[in-house]
């Protein structure tokens, strides 16, 4: 008998696309781990992607769900609702990319369907997993949150323009504030503007928790630079994390309060700056591993389906509050 610790699992890919073709290439290397095939309705790319990493390509994912042990999708958003609900149909645990649906209602749904069945569902917030939110999370655990600012920057991209900002990159702060701060949120704001689509592609939302710290979050598509950075403003300490580079630097007083000279001016020692040890390791591979791990033990993920449900119901509220400033500014 098999010793479940160290079982084989045999995954899927459904979608060969930018990130479909990432999941194949992480799968492929993965120890205890063997990527069965990758789906995809367009032959000519699915087969290059399984011929790239030595599996089978399925024209029809049908015929590759009675195949695996689990199945990660990676296929544009709007398909992202029915693919999982015939995956957890079929009693398999799903890895579905962020966003977990196009809608709330939808996420609700496949929530509902993986809880009823008993299988993992889990959403791929892969920021949860990049080794620099990890350490930042760890320091600033007994700390007295203020403030925290997140940015989320790129140049734009037409490849990924079937949502807007929001659904795309601010969606991965609202997770990581959400899990950061483990309050419930008070009360938000949201301000953006549409440039080169004709959603949203620049925006700016404040989150305000009771008694917990106010977050502003950044995220843009037509910026010149990519930018992935975590600010921390707590009592006694500033904390900035780098989630590109993977560096966490924390400056803290050494007194706690500012001194008297007994003349006219008041100082303060410099502060110290602690620079973090962060392992160098890659954000998709601790997530597919993790993923791999719940399914081969069968147990619960870090990033279960409900926490893909709560990044939506905020990404959609902070997309309301957005057009409704921009509508009444159309009046």
């Amino acid at each position: 008998m098999e010793d479940v610790f160290v079982k084989t699992i045999h995954i899927g890919v459904i979608g060969a696309g930018i990130m479909g073709e990432r999941h194949c290439r992480v799968c492929a290397n993965l120890p205890r781990v063997e990527l069965v095939g990758v789906a995809d309705s367009d032959e000519e790319r699915g087969s290059q992607i399984a011929n790239q990493y030595e599996t089978t390509y399925f024209s029809d994912h049908k015929d590759l769900l009675s195949q695996v042990d689990a199945v990660t999708i990676a296929a544009s958003t709007p398909a992202h609702y029915t693919l999982t609900a015939e995956c957890l149909e079929q009693g398999l645990p799903v890895l579905v990319e962020k966003p977990i649906a196009e809608t709330v209602e939808q996420a609700r749904q496949l929530v509902n369907k993986a809880g009823e069945r008993g299988l993992i569902l889990q959403v791929g917030h892969i920021e949860r997993f990049n080794p620099a939110f990890t350490e930042l999370k760890h320091v600033t655990e007994d700390m007295s949150l203020i403030g925290i600012n997140m940015r989320r920057l790129s140049p734009f991209d037409t490849s990924n323009t079937d949502v807007d900002v929001i659904r795309d990159l601010m969606i991965h702060d609202l997770d990581l504030t959400m899990d950061l701060v483990g309050m419930e949120l008070e009360d938000f704001s949201a301000w953006g503007r549409s440039t080169n689509t004709g959603a949203i592609d620049h925006a700016v939302a404040q989150l305000s928790f009771e008694d917990g710290p106010i977050s502003t979050l950044f995220a843009s598509r037509v910026t010149e630079q990519k930018v992935r950075a975590i600010e921390v403003i707590a009592e006694g300490a500033y904390v900035e994390a780098d989630l590109l580079n993977k560096s966490v630097l924390v400056h803290r007083r050494t007194l706690p309060q500012y001194l008297d000279n007994h003349h006219t001016t008041k100082y303060r020692q410099e502060s110290v700056i602690e620079r973090i040890h962060v392992p160098m390791y890659e954000p998709l591979m601790l997530e597919l591993r993790h993923f791999a791990d719940c399914v081969r033990k069968n147990t619960p993920s870090q990033v279960p389906g409900s926490d893909g449900l709560r990044a939506l119901q905020l990404a959609e509220a902070v997309a309301g509050e957005i057009a409704c400033h921009m509508n009444r500014h159309l009046v």
